[in-house]
């Protein structure tokens, strides 16, 4: 990971961080190497899980555990969270399978669980592209970017009996953050 990565990692861990309650147990869907665990250290969160399909094993890193898998095959059925963190993760998910992502979210939150996103825009892919080719920044999957549009996120999420806690743009108006409360279920 290049300095400019690093640099755009931790901004979307400071904006995204604050929204993680003391004694949350946490979910961080597409974790890679744990570094928001690292960044949580002195925050009294539970013991806690990454996911990530880009690592090479399972790793316990301290009291936490990051699973080499996929979400949500790779978790017990009745496993649940009080937070799942998804920074730059959606825009590289098909369409087809958010809806089914959103909905296993709501399967694996507890009540007022929240799920905290941050999506750049799709003039970003550009712009990677360019950082890219320039060798500033490694550009991690960036070949699975296509253009995911951030108004998407409302829908995919307030239609699954989400809402929407903050929604604000961060890295010059290039990103942007969304906290979602899951609301009760309708029997």
């Amino acid at each position: 990971m290049k300095f400019l990565d690093r640099v755009l990692r931790d901004w979307r861990i400071r904006e995204g961080s604050c929204y993680i309650r003391p004694d949350d147990k946490v979910l961080d869907f597409g974790c890679f190497d744990g570094y928001l665990f690292k960044t949580l250290e002195d925050k009294p969160i539970q013991p806690s899980i990454g996911i990530d399909p880009l690592l090479k094993e399972t790793i316990y890193n301290g009291k936490h555990k990051l699973i080499s898998g996929k979400f949500p095959e790779s978790l017990s059925e009745n496993e649940t969270f009080d937070c799942i963190v998804m920074l730059a993760v959606l825009e590289h998910i098909p369409r087809v399978q958010q809806k089914k992502f959103s909905q296993e979210f709501f399967k694996h939150l507890n009540p007022n669980g929240r799920i905290i996103i941050t999506v750049p825009s799709p003039f970003v892919d550009h712009i990677l592209t360019v950082l890219t080719k320039l060798g500033l920044i490694e550009g991690m999957s960036v070949d699975e970017h296509y253009g995911f549009e951030t108004k998407e996120v409302f829908t995919l999420f307030e239609a699954q009996n989400f809402r929407l806690l903050k929604h604000k743009k961060f890295q010059l108006g290039l990103n942007n953050l969304f906290v979602f409360e899951k609301l009760k279920e309708v029997n």
